[in-house]
């Protein structure tokens, strides 16, 4: 299919073909009537350069430069190349679209070469999953008993299973949430769990629940019980901050249906009790999605009409400085109008300078660049819509070879 290409065929598609010869160059004496022998490039390049020049290719390149000959994949392979690829400025984040509602099939989309590549996530069974990520790592836990708990890098398939969080066995929401550190590699995994006060529709119990990849263990950091609000399924941790999107539980009015509210991993406190962090969203919002670009927490939001602030008119980004909402672009009308009838929910995620927002009713992706202040769509994605009820969800995360869980 146009535009589509497989990952696997990618990168072993070259192999089955046997070790072929690299273009070789001939050149002319200084006398101009003597030709030299042709020599072959790779044997030229010593291996440090040939390394330095192999990390500067896209993830996908590199893979496919692997099947190349025997001693490029060394190259790829080896344990100084992965170093070598950690000093190379991030690659431009990808979007992996999940195609079914029942199955954990999809495609990820690559911003660079504008390709989108047949991808298999290892262990996650269905699209409703929790997903997060960070720096090439991906969490997947699942949306039944909240028990299965994986961090994998999708690239690689490099994964390792994480034990249970400790906490309620089956809240009503759970946000989930991963914060890799960029030089020491380890990482933190927060689990926002909520369940309703049995007999009261306005007070829910939530609790955070913190995993440490250097020590391997869950401490709960926090419980509470929250009057008139309730958490959700939107949180991101940016800056050594877990920030945890909560929504009206009743009483309010409906300019008022979701908050912000925080707390501080480093030192393990919230300066108080949670909801004492409690920061306004900039408008009445029909949903938003927290993510964490470059340390700056930005929130993508439907933004509700003024009569009736349930029902979407436009979306809008915004980052919070301090406890204030800074408005940095509002999706240009053509765009909201290309995804044809777009529910007052929507997904989207983001890392890096990239933002991606997607209908849950069409497969179409439009890309927005945080740095540029540009909208683009995305090349069509390989798959169309078949049914009416077929839904299309996906997330964000950095392509990088060097990450392991």
């Amino acid at each position: 299919m146009e535009g589509e290409t497989s990952w696997v065929i990618n990168c072993f598609e070259d192999s089955t073909r046997g070790m072929g010869e690299f273009d070789s160059f001939s050149e002319l004496s200084d006398e101009g009537s003597k030709e030299v022998n042709a020599v072959s490039v790779d044997l030229i390049l010593p291996d440090d350069l040939l390394e330095r020049i192999l990390a500067c290719l896209p993830v996908a390149s590199i893979f496919r430069a692997g099947c190349v000959c025997k001693r490029w994949h060394e190259i790829v392979s080896s344990r100084r190349f992965l170093w070598n690829i950690s000093l190379v400025l991030p690659q431009k984040p990808w979007y992996f679209m999940f195609t079914s509602s029942d199955e954990p099939v999809g495609y990820a989309f690559d911003p660079i070469l504008r390709k989108w590549y047949g991808i298999d996530l290892p262990h996650i069974k269905t699209s409703n999953w929790f997903i997060a990520s960070s720096c090439g790592l991906v969490s997947f836990m699942d949306n039944d008993s909240r028990s299965e708990l994986y961090v994998c890098n999708p690239i690689t398939k490099h994964s390792r299973k994480l034990q249970e969080s400790p906490g309620l066995k089956f809240p009503d929401y759970s946000a989930l949430a991963i914060s890799v550190n960029r030089i020491s590699h380890g990482y933190t995994i927060s689990i926002v769990k909520s369940k309703q006060v049995p007999g009261n529709f306005f007070q829910w119990d939530l609790s955070i629940h913190i995993y440490d990849s250097d020590t391997r263990m869950w401490v709960t950091s926090c419980t509470e019980v929250l009057t008139g609000w309730r958490g959700g399924d939107e949180s991101v941790i940016c800056g050594g901050v877990l920030y945890v999107l909560i929504y009206s539980a009743g009483g309010g009015t409906l300019e008022t249906r979701h908050g912000l509210i925080t707390y501080n991993l480093s030192s393990r406190s919230s300066h108080g009790l949670l909801i004492s962090s409690f920061i306004r969203v900039p408008c009445p919002l029909t949903c938003g999605r927290l993510m964490n670009l470059n340390e700056k927490l930005v929130m993508v939001g439907g933004i509700g009409k003024l009569d009736r602030p349930d029902i979407i008119k436009g979306i809008g980004i915004w980052v919070l400085n301090g406890k204030d909402w800074q408005e940095i672009a509002r999706m240009p009308h053509k765009f909201f109008q290309g995804f044809g009838e777009l529910d007052d929910v929507f997904a989207s995620s983001g890392t890096d300078n990239l933002i991606y927002i997607q209908s849950y009713g069409a497969p179409a992706l439009l890309v927005f660049d945080f740095n540029q202040k540009q909208w683009k769509w995305s090349q069509k994605c390989p798959v169309t819509k078949r049914f009416p009820l077929q839904l299309f969800t996906g997330f964000c995360f950095e392509p990088r070879i060097e990450m392991a869980p």
